[in-house]
């Protein structure tokens, strides 16, 4: 979610593995393993992709053929549901997409509030207002 291109996903994979090994003796065991690593993991990602962010104007773009080629490859193997999604998706600031990522992976409440370190009340609150929005959006 944090990145495009699949050569950025696998860096990203190994700097998320990298710093739970690094992070493994200070595990709190009052803490589920799976909050744990999905609280790092979120972490290392948005910090990724704020790294990402700020070097995307210093990047030289692609051949015009090339991206466009690209991006009806992409769009054949997903499907129009997942586009919106996506799109939805990355109109959010990264807290929002990092809680509504959880969110659509099924995972309870008090475990999103865990990770990110706010209320169950505020995770709810939160997902009830980008659905709201969402709908809006989508009946427009």
């Amino acid at each position: 979610m944090y990145c495009k291109d699949e050569d950025d996903k696998k860096d990203l994979e190994q700097e998320i593995l990298i710093q739970i090994w690094k992070s493994l003796d200070t595990y709190d065991d009052t803490y589920a393993m799976t909050t744990w690593l999905y609280r790092i993991s979120m972490n290392v990602a948005i910090s990724h992709y704020r790294k990402t962010f700020k070097h995307k104007g210093k990047l030289v773009s692609l051949d015009a053929g090339l991206l466009d080629y690209t991006t009806a490859s992409e769009a054949s193997e997903r499907s129009y549901e997942q586009d919106v999604l996506q799109k939805l998706l990355n109109e959010l600031n990264e807290f929002d997409r990092a809680l509504m990522f959880l969110y659509l992976e099924d995972k309870d409440y008090e475990v999103i509030a865990q990770i990110l370190g706010i209320t169950k009340t505020n995770v709810s609150t939160k997902i009830s207002r980008i659905k709201q929005k969402w709908k809006q959006e989508l009946n427009t």
